[in-house]
């Protein structure tokens, strides 16, 4: 009996200890509240950042020649390396069955004319005759003028054709579209070449000003450049650093890689740099007006959105972001956002939107 009741008594001793500890615990939770976190008011400022860009080199003219008619290379003028001028011969090929087809066709206008000449004098000798009434019949009239006629015509056709042949041959020798230098042969003396050849007879490139093209990526094309001259390097030669001006820009992003192509031109006066190099473009980015700037960690990434923290009414709540330029430490945002509003320093989607927080400004 005694056994019994010393069991119940112990068992009501532990039922009050665990009411007591439960009530203890939630007096604790009740005291402690909302969290709290680190949180900084927003504001605008001046975006600038100096950034490298991979870039290359190109002529600012490029030409490949290819042969326009069939035949054999005949005469070689220029080889790689040689400076040419506009208008220079380059190249002489040999096609005998053109100089043929061109003497034919001479030949047949010398023909067409001929007829065409005596059909006139004919004509006219009628025509005359025909004004004494009844000397000459109507039909023969019309007869003649037919004739003439038909004969005009073929002599055009024949002149046409002799047109054609002439500017065929005339396709026999290759001269400079334009002056540069020559930095390809593909073919040698004897070479047989043909309008289907895959390879240009030679190629032809202008170096003395070289186009230097800078893709750039989407969020920078539209920043400020604020000053049209850049500097760059190559390869080639880290140790020098060069200047080329800003041409003009692409005005459309490359589906490829989402970058706009910038061109810079260089003056290559005294052909130092070559074309196909690559270089390090160095350009200066900024806005034309301050824009807003948090700190790297105050933009959060999941698999549906970008989106920063703001605390309002003591409630978070998520505004979806775009990110402009990255200066590191800091990330250009863009967004439904105001300024002054309190933003958490550090975001996470852990922190759901309504979740209550006490504001926590830094130290001053």
């Amino acid at each position: 009996m005694r056994f019994s009741y010393s069991i119940i008594r112990l068992a009501s001793l532990a039922v009050l200890l665990t009411a007591c500890q439960q009530n203890k615990g939630n007096k604790e939770a009740a005291k402690k509240g909302p969290d709290s976190a680190a949180v900084f008011l927003l504001r605008k400022d001046t975006v600038n950042k100096q950034i490298t860009f991979p870039a290359e080199l190109i002529p600012l003219e490029r030409a490949e020649i290819f042969a326009k008619v069939s035949g054999y290379v005949g005469t070689l003028k220029v080889d790689i390396g040689d400076k040419v001028s506009k208008g220079q011969l380059l190249a002489v090929l040999e096609a005998p069955e053109a100089i043929a087809n061109y003497a034919q066709a001479n030949a047949d206008v010398q023909t067409a004319r001929s007829r065409y000449l005596g059909s006139l004098d004919a004509y006219k000798r009628i025509v005359n005759a025909a004004k004494v009434e009844g000397t000459v019949a109507a039909g023969e009239l019309e007869k003649a003028k037919s004739l003439m006629m038909a004969d005009s015509a073929a002599l055009n056709a024949a002149r046409s054709k002799t047109n054609a042949f002439a500017q065929l041959k005339d396709y026999l020798t290759i001269r400079a579209p334009f002056s540069g230098i020559v930095t390809q042969r593909n073919v040698d003396p004897g070479t047989l070449v043909s309008a289907g050849t895959p390879k240009p007879l030679l190629v032809v490139e202008n170096i003395s000003t070289l186009r230097l093209r800078v893709p750039v990526p989407e969020s920078y094309t539209a920043a400020n450049t604020g000053t049209p001259v850049i500097n760059f390097t190559v390869d080639a030669q880290p140790d020098v650093t060069y200047q080329a001006k800003l041409s003009r820009k692409a005005g459309a992003l490359n589906l490829a890689n989402r970058t706009e192509t910038w061109e810079f031109l260089f003056t290559n006066s005294n052909n130092q740099l070559k074309s196909g190099m690559f270089a390090n473009a160095v350009l200066k980015l900024g806005r034309n007006a301050p824009t807003f700037l948090v700190p790297s960690s105050a933009v959060a990434t999941n698999l549906e959105k970008r989106f920063v923290i703001r605390l309002k009414d003591g409630k978070a709540e998520w505004v979806d972001v775009r990110n402009g330029i990255n200066l590191g430490d800091k990330i250009e945002i863009f967004g439904d956002l105001s300024v002054g509003d309190t933003l958490l320093t550090r975001a996470t989607d852990e922190i759901k939107a309504g979740t209550a927080l006490v504001s926590k400004f830094p130290r001053t």
